[in-house]
């Protein structure tokens, strides 16, 4: 894209600045509108499991209920506690916001299609997603209030727990992928099947490190079952009680935008991204554009993610965390040693 700018007669400075920030804008616009656009989503296959309607009167078929709703909490009041730490009360939503918004500078929506195409890649992303707790612990202990406090708790202990297995989870698809760019990760599971699947995305050494990472990233963005940092039940809405107005939205944006991001990352690190899903020329689909199959993978892991919320009921805080500890931890360890052994087996004769 710079190089664009630099035909159109502009000096290479502010060509390289107008090509950031217009990438930055390709990518931030049209996810804020699938984040209003999931948020409607999601609300319709809860209610189609319920057997419910759902949102169906603002606009049609009910489609601009998320711009309704947008625009309620906007015309809102601000509501600040007297106690709450003023600062930090509202800085809190904006780095929850903002945070969900960076990590997305790294993901490949198409070979090439990348904004930033960094060698730590997925470091980067690592990073990223765990300051993205910061912004709930900051929210819960500003509000001065005992639920919000609680859930502030309860977020970090849920973070590091998940932030561990999930690392050594990542740790098996780079030593498999020999390297930490996403692209790269994506080229490595072409036609990878332990020569029974010829498949795109399908890699059978890594299948159990998929599962316990969707998993995983179910507990990471505070998902049901592990949605215990919002358990209504105990704590009225967690860290987002004494919120309203535009803060209470950013955290809802924030949410969401961090539910699609480890939708994509479930797509990118093991099933393939942009290559469509089987490696065989019976159907012309490699004629279709990778975004496509990137989006359409995106859909299917958010579909799953709202069928579990709506069909699952919450864990226990102890079963939260057992789970986190002596099931995932330990299992991703060993599956650490067993594609080290395949690895050294097959790719390095030793």
């Amino acid at each position: 894209m710079t190089d664009t700018f630099i035909s159109w007669g502009m000096d290479p400075t502010w060509a390289w600045g107008v090509a950031t920030i217009a990438g930055i804008l390709l990518i931030a616009l049209p996810l804020m509108l699938s984040v209003a656009m999931i948020i409607y989503a999601d609300r319709k296959i809860w209610a189609a499991i319920a057997l419910r309607r759902g949102p169906n009167v603002v606009g049609p078929f009910g489609l601009l209920q998320s711009f309704a709703d947008g625009l309620k909490v906007f015309l809102q009041e601000t509501i600040i506690p007297t106690g709450a730490n003023r600062g930090l009360f509202l800085i809190a939503p904006i780095i929850t916001f903002t945070v969900a918004l960076m990590a997305w500078a790294v993901i490949p929506f198409n070979a090439g299609a990348i904004l930033a195409d960094i060698n730590v890649g997925l470091l980067y992303i690592l990073a990223i997603s765990s300051l993205g707790v910061y912004g709930v612990i900051l929210s819960g202990w500003a509000s001065n209030s005992k639920y919000p406090f609680f859930s502030a708790m309860r977020a970090s202990a849920q973070m590091i727990s998940y932030e561990v297995s999930i690392g050594f989870i990542l740790i098996g698809v780079v030593l498999y992928a020999d390297s930490f760019n996403l692209n790269e990760i994506i080229k490595a599971q072409e036609g990878f099947g332990l020569g029974i699947v010829n498949a795109f995305g399908f890699n059978l050494l890594l299948f159990p490190l998929a599962v316990m990472f969707l998993i995983s990233s179910l507990a990471e963005t505070a998902r049901a079952p592990f949605d215990l940092t919002e358990a209504e039940s105990e704590l009225v809405a967690g860290y987002q009680t004494e919120y309203s107005s535009m803060a209470f939205a950013l955290f809802w944006l924030g949410e969401y935008a961090n539910v699609l991001l480890m939708c994509t990352l479930n797509a990118v690190l093991f099933w393939g991204g942009w290559l469509p899903p089987l490696n065989i020329d019976l159907i012309p689909w490699f004629d279709i554009p990778g975004w496509v199959w990137l989006f359409g993978k995106i859909l299917f892991f958010f579909f799953v993610f709202s069928w579990v919320k709506a069909t699952v009921p919450r864990y226990r805080y102890d079963q939260l965390m057992r789970l986190g500890w002596k099931v995932f931890l330990p299992i991703s360890l060993i599956w650490i040693f067993l594609i080290s052994g395949w690895l050294m087996l097959t790719r390095y004769g030793a």
